[in-house]
């Protein structure tokens, strides 16, 4: 449930935003003051800050400057002024949005909302693990964000494949990568170092199938399936 922070001092402004979001299915805290506003977002911060610009002790403008030197938390600006200078300050201080009273409170969530949905995909992909990571001076391989206990021959061939996705290699080709000479009779063993690499895969992903078989032709790596 996304947490909202509303930081407005008219009690009658404030309950109807409560209202609203709550109607919505947010959560809401409600401060008076700019100061306690960036005290609280330092120790518990919320998902989005509906901040009025007239506030008693700092104005909306300064409380917005002094958060964004810890904080990129989405901003709501509300206020009483409707001159377009008012507008461009406030969004060039770093506010995401302008609303000016009087208001609808339904407007205001609906705002919200979308505000919140355009930083979803961010996150999103600022958690996705690295599938995979090479470390050539260590000799090491992550996937997933976990390094892969490999021998020497098996880091190379894994390296092999995935420093050109979806290109099919073929035994004497991947030999070639472990520097070992294709008339040695040693082509067969590269299906053992595929196997024993898809184990170690499927350690960290029990589904995973990141290196793909192709009769005949050899082996490739498929991001798709990792």
């Amino acid at each position: 449930m996304p947490h909202i922070l509303i930081v407005e001092d008219e009690a009658a402004i404030a309950d109807t935003l409560i209202f609203a979001l709550q109607g919505e299915g947010f959560s809401t805290t409600w401060l008076s003051l700019g100061a306690d506003a960036l005290a609280l977002q330092r120790q518990t911060p919320a998902d989005l800050i509906i901040l009025d610009i007239g506030l008693p002790d700092i104005s909306g403008f300064e409380t917005c400057k002094q958060l964004r030197r810890f904080s990129e938390v989405p901003v709501i600006f509300l206020s009483a002024r409707d001159a377009e200078i008012d507008r461009v300050v406030g969004l060039e201080i770093g506010a995401d949005d302008y609303v000016v009273k009087p208001f609808s409170p339904r407007e205001v969530a609906a705002r919200v909302r979308a505000i919140l949905k355009r930083m979803a995909p961010r996150a999103t992909a600022e958690a996705e693990p690295v599938l995979f990571r090479i470390d050539s001076e260590r000799v090491q391989i992550s996937y997933r964000n976990r390094w892969l206990s490999l021998t020497r021959h098996e880091f190379r061939l894994l390296q092999c494949l995935l420093e050109q996705p979806e290109r099919v290699f073929s035994r004497e080709q991947l030999l070639d990568a472990l520097g070992v000479a294709a008339d040695a009779g040693y082509e067969r063993s590269i299906d053992s170092h595929i196997k024993s690499v898809r184990a170690k895969l499927r350690g960290v992903k029990a589904d995973a199938e990141p290196i793909q078989t192709h009769r005949g032709l050899g082996y490739s790596y498929s991001p798709g399936h990792s």
